[in-house]
């Protein structure tokens, strides 16, 4: 297992000593329906707009600002809501696209998942069409996910389990060929993330799954990754000519998510340089994790980071 280096993270106001707030309160999301945010994605068309799903209910995608404003709820035609529980924002062959990942199977049941992805509407659209939709299977059977990210210059979608341990890491193709069901391909295991001990996994009722994965993104400038467990938030650089996986087995940036809890989605600002996260209850925060000032802190601490 890799050394991960730890920032402490305050929600609100300043620590002893003055420190510094690397996680900050910036809003609430006030639509009241939305109170099982799954997923989170930064706009690739507008800098102040955020994507926002939740993991049941309507097939719709949110809009809302970075304060947690409603901007406006758009219908995906032809999609259906099964366990909706990431989304991506990105660019390909110069069109702007979202993916909404159906893949959450709480009980390894599905035979197979789906991604379902549109051209990144308006926020005051009532509806948007699928532009294709993927469905895959794992090679070892139905498994748990919560996590996606896109290589749009790979042209593969990323998905990161939630239950195995380590987590294991597939990639599906963009667009595949035909309507036939995709066999994801197993691409890595995850040992760069904090792993549970036995007595951790014995009493994880009790005590929370914060090793678990919940939801990841890559930068829109490919070199940054970010993926959200239920305890932390870990931060990769890409090396150019790494690959993503690659990238996401090396030395990871830690924030502690302290007490809290239920964070599922997160995603990275349009130049990188922080990210915005929520969790999964009713006008939940948004928070904020200026990913510059993280770097300045390490800086100054001399901890080497990249």
């Amino acid at each position: 297992m890799r050394l991960l280096i730890c920032v402490p993270i305050l929600l609100a106001g300043c620590g002893a000593g003055g420190e510094h707030v690397l996680l900050r309160t910036v809003g609430t999301i006030e639509n009241p329906e939305l109170d099982e945010v799954s997923g989170l994605a930064q706009s690739r068309r507008y800098e102040e707009l955020l994507w926002v799903v939740n993991d049941d209910g309507p097939a719709s995608l949110h809009a809302v600002s970075q304060r947690g404003e409603n901007l406006g709820q758009v219908t995906v035609a032809g999609a259906t809501n099964e366990d909706w529980e990431d989304l991506a924002a990105f660019a390909y062959q110069d069109k702007n696209y979202l993916v909404v990942a159906d893949i959450g199977d709480n009980d390894a049941r599905r035979p197979s998942v789906t991604l379902y992805v549109v051209e990144e509407p308006e926020p005051a659209q009532t509806e948007v069409a699928l532009a294709w939709r993927v469905d895959f299977r794992y090679p070892e059977g139905p498994r748990d996910a919560e996590s996606l990210a896109v290589d749009a210059d790979g042209e593969l979608f990323y998905i990161l389990s939630k239950r195995d341990v380590p987590a294991r890491l597939f990639t599906v193709p963009i667009r595949p060929a035909g309507n036939a069901t995709v066999l994801a391909s197993q691409v890595a295991v995850l040992d760069s993330l904090p792993q549970p001990s036995q007595r951790q996994r014995n009493d994880a009722e009790k005590s929370g799954f914060s090793w678990q994965p919940t939801a990841m993104d890559f930068a829109a400038n490919a070199q940054n990754a970010l993926v959200l467990t239920y305890g932390g938030v870990y931060f990769f650089a890409r090396d150019a000519g790494q690959s993503w996986h690659d990238a996401l087995r090396s030395t990871a940036l830690e924030f502690k998510l302290g007490q809290l809890s239920n964070a599922e989605a997160i995603t990275l600002s349009q130049d990188s340089m922080a990210a915005h996260l929520t969790v999964e209850k009713q006008h939940a925060p948004l928070l904020r994790i200026d990913l510059a000032e993280a770097h300045m802190w390490h800086k100054n601490h001399n901890m080497g980071l990249r």
